[in-house]
This record gives C-alpha cells, sequence and structure tokens, in this order.
C-alpha cells in the first residue's frame, strides 16, 4: 500500500463513523414519521396515504416552533390551523381508534411546542 492510499484509508476509517453517527435532517424527519407510523400502527396502504401528509405538515409545524416571534398562543393556534386543514384527509385514512391516537400525538406536539421543547 502506498502513501496515498493509506492517507485514504485512514480517513475512511476515521471519518466514516463520524458522519454515519450524525443523522442528517432528513434522516431524523423519517424517523419520526415511521415512529408515528408505528404508533398508529398503520397498514402498508395507510401508510402510504398518511405519511406524505405528515411529511407535508411537518417542515409547517416546525417553523411555526422555532419562530420567536409568535407569543405561545400564537404557535398553538397556527399548529391547530395545520392541523384542521389536514385532519378530513387523516379522518378518511384512519380508523376511530387511530385518528385517537394521532390527535394525542398531536395534542403534545402542541404542548411540547409551547413550552419550548421540540
Amino acid at each position: 500500500m502506498n502513501n496515498y492510499t493509506r492517507i485514504i484509508a485512514a480517513a475512511l476509517c476515521f471519518g466514516m463513523p463520524v458522519l454515519l453517527a450524525q443523522p442528517s435532517s432528513a434522516q431524523g424527519k423519517a424517523a419520526k414519521l415511521e415512529a408515528i407510523s408505528q404508533q398508529l400502527n398503520l397498514t402498508p396502504q395507510q401508510k402510504a396515504k398518511v405519511l406524505p401528509i405528515l411529511a407535508d405538515e411537518g417542515p409547517k409545524v416546525q417553523k411555526i416552533k422555532n419562530d420567536n416571534s409568535l407569543t405561545r398562543l400564537q404557535k398553538m393556534q397556527q399548529i391547530k390551523a395545520i392541523h384542521q386543514q389536514t385532519d378530513p384527509q387523516m379522518k378518511a385514512i384512519l380508523s376511530p381508534a387511530q385518528y385517537q391516537k394521532l390527535q394525542a400525538i398531536r395534542q403534545q406536539a402542541i404542548r411540547d411546542a409551547v413550552q419550548g421543547r421540540f
């Protein structure tokens, strides 16, 4: 092995674990969506319909959570408005028990946003 190859090998050995240990925001979002999917016990058909809705909702909610110019009440109202926009779609896809569980998950997300925990 020449010196150049050794340097490349060392860089790969020492650099890759650092890169792999830091989840990208896309990986974090995917993990969050998967967690919700599991909590709701979605069927594959439901998952195919629900996850795009939640993926679209996520950045909007996150933007509100991160907006320090909004009061807690404004954050709560704006996040509820986003949820109300997608509620008819979600209600049509989910069973009553799953929908109720989603409402609980959303309420917790609102509480976290209002309290400054994300």
